[in-house]
């Protein structure tokens, strides 16, 4: 691996934080600054993750930030059934993304430890 662009789970996230832009872009503005905001953070939080263990010098630590990258995850799923729940829009395909994204983040995991 050369940086954490090569990796396919940091594009696919990236894809996801476009995806959830376009989303909330369609929320009541009154949300701006509390669940619009939360949601994108927490997209915004995978990439970034992914991207910061990767820069770091050990596979533990990198192991460590894809944990994290993991629990933004879980973060964004809740945000996004608390929108459901409250009526905003919402795209299946945005929770099925999110979905192969922690799975891709699991196997990366489990292939780090091996080494």
């Amino acid at each position: 691996m050369q940086s954490h662009r090569d990796l396919d789970v940091w594009k696919m996230a990236m894809n996801l934080v476009s995806e959830v832009y376009r989303l909330t872009k369609e929320y009541p503005k009154e949300e701006l600054f509390s669940l619009t905001s939360q949601i994108r953070r927490s997209a915004i939080s995978i990439p970034s993750n992914i991207a910061e263990g990767a820069a770091r010098s050990g596979r533990k630590e990198f192991i460590q930030f894809l944990y994290i990258a993991l629990g933004s995850c879980a973060e964004l799923e809740t945000q996004l059934l608390i929108a459901r729940n409250l009526g905003y829009p919402g795209d299946e395909e945005l929770f099925n993304h999110l979905l192969r994204i922690r799975f891709m983040l699991l196997g990366l995991i489990k292939n780090l430890k091996k080494t």
